[in-house]
C-alpha cells in the first residue's frame, strides 16, 4: 500500500473526480469553505522559512539599514556643529529604523496563515460536517484542504490564507495573518529613506558653504563616496518601498490579494468596506496602534486549544462535492 505522501500528486491544477450524476452541483453553483472551517496552524508556534535567496534577502536588508545608520550618525549628524540638529534628526531617524527593522522581523517569524499540512483525509473531511453543495478543494502539493482564497506557497511549501505574494526581502509569504508588518515594513523604509535623503542633500549644502575637511570625520573624498552610495540606497528603496506600501493599501481597502488580481478571482466573494477591511488587516479598532509592530504581542504563553485532526490516508480526489441528496449505497 502507498504511504499518504506517495499517493499524493504533484500536479498543478487538481481534477474533479467525483461521481458524475444529478446530485452533485455545477462548477458556478458550487460553494467553497470557509476559512474559519479549516483549522489553522499554531499562532504561538515559531515561524522561520529555511529558504537560502530569502535569508540571504533578509540579512541584506538588516546590513543596509545599517549602513544607513552608519552613515547618518558618524558622517552627517556627529560632526555637525548644531546639537539640537543632530538630536532631532539622530532621535527620529533611530526610532524610524528601529520600527522598520522590528516590522521586518515580526513579518519574517509571524505564521502568515499557513493551513494545516497533510489534513486532506476523509476522516477530517467528515468531521467538518459540511453541508450540502459545498466543496472540498485538496492541494495536491501539500495535501491539505484549501479554504476559500488560500493558494499553495512554492517556497513554503504551504497553502497560504489570502495570500499576496511571496516576499524574499521578508524571507516570507505575505498573508492573512502578517500583513499589517509588512506594509509597516514598508512605510518605514520608505520614510527612513526619505529622511536620509534629505539629510544628504542638507549636508551636501553644508559642505559646500564650509571647508571639507570641517564637515566630516572622514576625508573628502571617503565622505562623498558614503554620501553618494546612501543617496543611491535612499533614492532605491524610497521608489521601490513606496510602490510596494501603495499596492498593500490598494489590496486591503479592495479587499482582494495580489494572486487574485493576476488569476482573476475577483468578485468571488463578498467584499468588505474599506474601513471594515482596514480593522480587519490591522487587528485594532484604535489607528493609533495600527502603526505599532508589537500590537498582539505577549510574552505571556497562554494554552492554546489545538483540534484534534482525525487520521487517515490522503484522499485521491483533487475535489470532492457534497451531494444535495444522499446517494445510495
Amino acid at each position: 500500500m502507498k504511504s499518504p505522501v506517495h499517493r499524493c500528486r504533484d500536479v498543478e491544477h487538481g481534477r474533479a473526480q467525483t461521481g458524475a450524476g444529478s446530485n452533485c452541483l455545477k462548477p458556478e453553483q458550487r460553494i467553497p469553505i470557509s476559512k474559519d472551517v479549516i483549522t489553522s496552524s499554531s499562532s504561538s508556534a515559531m515561524w522561520f522559512i529555511r529558504d537560502t535567496c530569502g535569508i540571504v534577502c533578509a540579512i541584506i536588508t538588516w546590513l543596509l539599514v545599517f549602513y544607513a545608520e552608519f552613515v547618518v550618525l558618524f558622517v552627517m549628524l556627529v560632526p555637525s556643529k548644531n546639537l539640537t540638529y543632530s538630536i532631532v534628526n539622530g532621535t527620529l531617524f533611530n526610532t524610524l529604523s528601529f520600527l522598520a527593522l522590528a516590522s521586518h522581523l515580526r513579518a519574517m517569524c509571524t505564521d502568515p496563515g499557513a493551513v494545516p499540512k497533510g489534513n486532506a483525509t476523509k476522516e477530517y473531511i467528515e468531521s467538518l460536517q459540511l453541508k450540502p453543495g459545498q466543496v472540498v478543494y485538496k492541494c495536491p502539493k501539500c495535501c491539505s484542504i484549501k479554504p476559500d482564497r488560500a493558494h499553495h506557497c512554492s517556497v513554503c511549501k504551504r497553502c497560504i490564507r489570502k495570500m499576496d505574494h511571496h516576499c524574499p526581502w521578508v524571507n516570507n509569504c505575505v498573508g492573512e495573518n502578517n500583513q499589517k508588518y509588512f506594509v509597516l515594513f514598508t512605510m518605514y523604509i520608505a520614510l527612513i529613506s526619505l529622511h536620509s535623503l534629505v539629510m544628504v542633500v542638507f549636508h551636501f549644502l553644508y559642505c559646500f558653504e564650509d571647508d571639507w575637511t570641517k564637515c566630516s570625520s572622514f576625508s573628502p573624498p571617503a565622505t562623498v563616496i558614503l554620501l553618494i552610495l546612501l543617496c543611491f540606497e535612499g533614492l532605491l528603496f524610497l521608489i521601490f518601498t513606496s510602490v510596494m506600501f501603495g499596492t498593500q493599501v490598494h489590496s486591503i481597502c479592495t479587499d482582494e490579494t495580489g494572486i487574485e488580481r493576476l488569476k482573476g478571482e475577483t468578485g468571488k466573494w463578498g467584499k468588505v468596506p474599506c474601513w471594515e477591511a482596514m480593522q480587519t488587516a490591522f487587528g485594532d479598532r484604535l489607528p493609533l496602534s495600527w502603526f505599532s509592530p508589537f500590537t498582539g504581542l505577549s510574552c505571556k504563553k497562554e494554552p492554546v486549544d489545538h483540534i484534534a485532526i482525525p487520521q487517515g490516508e490522503i484522499i485521491e480526489q483533487d475535489i470532492i462535492e457534497i451531494p444535495l441528496t444522499p446517494t445510495s449505497t
